[in-house]
């Protein structure tokens, strides 16, 4: 702090800017410096000072804005700027206070449980051993394990693959209104080299929240509002998806694939023709061309990049470039088809997935449609092309004045009857993505079986995100990523008792949790409830 006086003798502190206000490492999370803080509170109270409308000076004398020429929108802006500061900053430094679960000690057997194993089928009064992270033997009836293995009698509940949400903003967002707690989306009309994980807050408060209704693996997208601007069109291709397991200390403890794919925004195919849009509609032709040549140059720039990297690998490095090579054909650096990313492609019409599919198909690249509300009228084509589709969500209204009402609730029970690939996402915000299995379980009431609906999130949601060797089934040498519940996943009314992450126990607990038990306890003080009520 230092000294600052002003007029007549009033003497007030201001912040020095130089003073850095919280850690490094947390500044690097967010896409704002908060030093950017120190030096904006520290305008606003030289503002404060300098350009109030009427301010008392030591000596009484009462000097005018207009006398000292100090526009008075600065004075309110900065005064402003103060408060939306004071309030994210308190939003921003909110973080999840649970330790994350340390490496698995011993052996682990559940027995007396109902195994969904989705991979082959549910097996009652089963048992499910794992050491090391890893699934050993998943069998039926009664077995006799060596004395250092800890048992846990599941009492007949229900154990599940940890559920996979396959399309989010967990961790890159707190709160959506707050832009410091928002760190999804990148600067600029073309970044393939910005990677997810690189920005995920590890000690966000959802996170627990998600992984208490089952949810142990997300895939997290980074997210740029695609839009067509006069000078360029931006967030084309805002950067690369992450996988990553839903408990650990660090960015690197997350990680299950820091590159699980390239997210690319498709432009619109049909100008808009509403009495709302302002832009003439050749003009909105022109923009949706001019972004399209965007994406086509930046793949055409990739493939010739790497011509020039595989004859002389001391030409200049270039990082944006070398992010688009493992999506096209032949893989990372020509390995092969198997170890080709996929390119994930959000689109939801009918005419701009019919053109997405295309363009991906004639470059030879591996699409994913995220979104997919029209998919099921080119389900032919997405089935001919091998195209997989995350639905994202079920909970809007018709497009159409001649839809029908359910339209959006019956897209995963159409994909599934025409035999194309797809997996479910909740489409919420990252505070009620803990709703992914109620929202599977809604479509079941709308044409969609339980198994299909439980495959959607979870082994098919590992097959499209291409971690299915490891995670989305129980099955011997996978990971022992599991949930005990009291009773059908899909189920609001069921419960996670207990969660494994790689033989990791997993606290259960959250901020939400905690709350519940705070407020018990008062009316247990109280006398209002029994001290074993829940």
């Amino acid at each position: 702090m230092q000294r600052a006086q002003r007029g007549g003798g009033a003497v007030m502190d201001v912040f020095d800017a130089s003073l850095s206000l919280v850690p490094r490492k947390r500044e690097a999370r967010f896409g704002r410096s908060f030093s950017g803080w120190a030096r904006a509170v520290t305008s606003a109270w030289k503002s404060f000072g300098r350009g109030c409308p009427a301010r008392f000076h030591g000596t009484g004398h009462v000097v005018r804005a207009k006398d000292r020429g100090v526009r008075m929108t600065g004075w309110i802006r900065n005064v402003a700027g103060i408060i939306a500061l004071s309030v994210s900053g308190a939003i921003a430094t909110a973080q999840d206070l649970l330790p994350s679960a340390g490496a698995q000690r011993m052996p682990v057997a559940i027995v007396n449980a109902t195994v969904h194993t989705v991979s082959d089928g549910v097996l009652e009064n089963a048992y499910i051993f794992f050491d090391n992270g890893r699934i050993v033997e998943v069998g039926v009836g009664d077995r006799m394990f060596i004395g250092t293995t800890r048992v846990i009698d599941a009492e007949g509940g229900d154990v599940y693959p940890g559920l996979i949400l396959p399309h989010t903003q967990l961790g890159l967002q707190e709160v959506s209104a707050v832009r410091a707690t928002r760190d999804d989306a990148e600067v600029g009309p073309v970044t393939p080299e910005v990677r997810a994980i690189t920005a995920i807050n590890p000690d966000t408060t959802l996170i627990p929240v998600a992984r208490t209704n089952g949810i142990l693996l997300s895939c997290v997208f980074p997210r740029a509002a695609l839009r067509d601007t006069v000078e360029a069109p931006t967030g084309l291709i805002p950067g690369q998806a992450s996988v990553i397991r839903m408990d650990g200390w660090t960015n690197e403890d997350l990680m299950v694939s820091g590159s699980a794919g390239l997210v690319v925004n498709w432009p619109r195919t049909r100008p808009v023709r509403a009495w709302w849009m302002e832009t003439p509609e050749a003009e909105q032709i022109e923009r949706m061309a001019r972004a399209r040549a965007v994406i086509e140059e930046t793949f055409d720039a990739a493939e010739a990049y790497r011509a020039i990297r595989a004859g002389d690998a001391s030409s200049p490095i270039d990082l944006a470039l070398e992010a688009v090579v493992p999506c096209l054909p032949g893989g990372e650096g020509g390995a092969g088809e198997g170890t080709q990313r996929p390119v994930f492609i959000h689109a939801n019409d009918q005419d701009d997935i019919t053109s997405a599919v295309a363009w991906a198909a004639g470059r030879g690249l591996k699409a994913v449609i995220v979104g997919g509300r029209d998919a099921p009228e080119v389900a032919q084509m997405l089935v001919e092309h091998g195209v997989a589709v995350i639905v994202d969500g079920l909970h809007r209204f018709p497009k159409r004045a001649d839809s029908a009402y359910d339209e959006a609730f019956t897209v995963p029970a159409r994909l599934e009857a025409a035999g194309v690939r797809w997996c479910f996402a909740g489409g919420e915000e990252p505070a009620h993505e803990r709703s992914l299995p109620f929202n599977a379980g809604r479509a079941v009431a709308f044409g969609l079986s339980q198994e299909a609906a439980l495959r959607s999130i979870t082994l098919s949601a590992a097959e499209v995100l291409g971690i299915d060797e490891t995670y989305g089934s129980i099955e011997p040498g996978k990971s022992a990523t599991i949930i005990l519940t009291t009773g059908n996943v899909l189920e609001a009314t069921t419960t996670v008792t207990r969660a494994f992450i790689d033989g990791r126990e997993i606290d259960l607990r959250n901020k939400q949790t905690e709350l519940i038990e705070k407020y018990r306890e008062k009316y247990r003080q109280l006398g209002i409830i029994d001290g074993d009520d829940q």
